[in-house]
């Protein structure tokens, strides 16, 4: 017989195998994300390393929850306990810091476009990929038309057509800049942060939903170390649902 409760030993060796299974697709996802960050990289993109980190570490800390579980030996339930209670602090840390930084960007947002559209028009192929995207999303400049200098390219070109947001607003080309007559007078820099708050906000539900599971593991850990010792103390039968 064993020294946890079956019901409970099979409740958390079925969360963790969960959770290895979302490490293996978080690995999957940060090989793609490495590819796409190697072509967006002329965007100066963020880097996808801590995707890494976060999927090696799901899959390491689940591995060792079923080890500890299936070997019931209270040595490693306190180690998985010790990486949950890592884990729920780190999760928590970064989840405020993200938070404080989404706000602050969202603060900056005027600012911010203008430092990101500077590197992007001063190089030819990230020009090129903003005039795909422009084409794409119907939108024109990264601040402004006036981005692009004197001529605005055709890519920036409005057309009474449906696009990913409906029914785009055009305007009149500036005096003095040659290019289309009616250009898409929503600048890019609205669609790209617009992508990125969503970004945000599920990387936040991410991160608090992370550490409340962590929480919750550690909790259940404790439990299981308690049963363990008692049944190492007493050198009794498996604990019945009554021992907690």
């Amino acid at each position: 017989m064993g020294k946890i409760n079956g019901c409970l030993k099979c409740l958390f060796i079925f969360f963790n195998v969960l959770f290895a299974i979302v490490g293996c697709l978080l690995i999957f996802v940060a090989v793609k994300a490495s590819a796409l960050a190697f072509q967006m990289s002329a965007f100066g993109g963020p880097g996808v390393g801590w995707i890494w980190v976060i999927a090696i570490g799901i899959f390491g800390i689940s591995s060792l929850g079923i080890f500890a579980a299936c070997s019931e030996k209270d040595l490693f339930l306190k180690i998985f306990a010790g990486f949950m209670v890592v884990g729920m602090i780190i999760m928590l840390i970064f989840g405020t810091v993200v938070a404080v930084f989404r706000n602050t960007m969202k603060e900056n947002y005027v600012n911010a476009s203008k430092e990101f559209a500077d590197p992007i028009m001063k190089n030819e192929d990230s020009k090129k990929m903003l005039s795909s995207f422009q084409e794409f999303w119907q939108c024109c400049g990264v601040v402004s038309a006036e981005d692009w200098g004197t001529e605005i390219p055709s890519s920036c070109e409005c057309r009474d057509t449906n696009g990913p947001f409906g029914r785009p607003e055009c305007k009149s080309t500036p005096a003095g800049y040659t290019g289309p007559t009616q250009i898409y007078s929503k600048p890019c820099s609205d669609t790209i942060f617009y992508y990125i708050d969503i970004a945000f906000k599920i990387t936040l539900g991410i991160l608090f939903g992370f550490a409340i599971t962590a929480l919750l593991g550690l909790l259940i850990s404790f439990l299981m170390i308690h049963q363990v010792k008692r049944h190492d103390s007493i050198g009794g039968p498996s604990i019945s649902m009554k021992g907690y």
